[in-house]
């Protein structure tokens, strides 16, 4: 995949999929972004034009280079104008039926030689891949929030991945600048598997009164040299998010350690979600 031909789709536009389709085009990769609304792609690329202003500001780069980040990245919200792609990176909502959908039209759209990529946090990269027809080339690309600032992209191999798709991405995410880690299939990949029930831990004992937020996450960020404690960065993630990937770890191994905890449950149902909504174990 050399560098001048390769042609990047990034679907979704949200906080993932903008940050992505900018690392790729800061990079020197041509991107297509793709979002159902008009409304939709305005709203990401007005994110990464602000995102990069900052790098302006802080002499990190000039104005023109900004520009030209900015002139490298299409949009569209037709899915049928991305037959040329070399490579599909999905970022939509973290749901396998929404997923498993979105690979199968992407597997009837694409050249045969196109890797279809997920930026899924948790889904089965197997699963994701039987609903197409090339699943050696299906491939999870896992990039941590905020996409622009974090290097790690965990490369998730699905059962069927091939060497070649491994090392294609793996080389694609080292000319993002990132640092590619390989990890296999299985719920919650490295990641969230050792992060959620971490995160889960710190809710049981706000719930169980054992210590206050702020001295949860002062422990953890003083004693562990965390930069931010659990339950802000569960707020930074989203609640609704952290309940989902411990439901795919608790569904996924069948093992009852993964359980969350009733408070996290029902702060989702209140729909304090964290930072998005303003509420969560703390107020924004």
């Amino acid at each position: 995949m050399a560098e001048s031909t390769s042609n990047i789709v990034v679907i979704g536009g949200g906080t993932m999929g903008n940050g992505i389709a900018h690392t790729a085009a800061a990079s020197g990769f041509p991107v297509t972004l793709i979002e159902v609304s008009d409304a939709l792609l305005e709203r990401a690329v007005s994110t990464i034009s602000s995102n990069l202003q900052r790098g302006v500001d802080k002499g990190k780069m000039t104005a023109d280079e900004k520009q030209a980040v900015l002139s490298r990245i299409k949009t569209t919200t037709n899915m049928d104008s991305i037959a040329d792609a070399d490579l599909v990176v999905e970022a939509i909502i973290e749901n396998v039926d929404a997923k498993t959908q979105l690979f199968a039209k992407l597997d009837t759209i694409t050249k045969p030689s196109c890797i279809l990529a997920s930026n899924t946090s948790s889904i089965s990269i197997t699963k994701i891949a039987a609903a197409t027809k090339r699943p050696e080339k299906v491939i999870g690309m896992h990039f941590m929030n905020p996409v622009p600032v974090m290097t790690l992209v965990e490369v998730i191999r699905g059962i069927a991945t091939s060497d070649e798709t491994y090392r294609t991405v793996e080389e694609l995410a080292k000319k993002m600048g990132k640092t590619p880690i390989e990890v296999n299939d299985y719920p919650g990949f490295i990641s969230n598997r050792v992060l959620m029930p971490m995160i889960n831990e710190a809710i049981f004992a706000l719930y169980e009164g054992v210590a206050t937020p702020e001295a949860i996450d002062g422990v953890m960020k003083l004693g562990m040299n965390h930069p931010m404690g659990p339950l802000t960065l569960a707020d930074f993630i989203g609640l609704d998010v952290c309940l989902a990937i411990l439901r795919v770890l608790e569904d996924g191994f069948g093992d009852p350690k993964y359980r969350p905890c009733p408070l996290l449950v029902k702060m989702v149902d209140a729909g304090w979600l964290g930072r998005k909504t303003k509420r969560g174990f703390y107020s924004y």
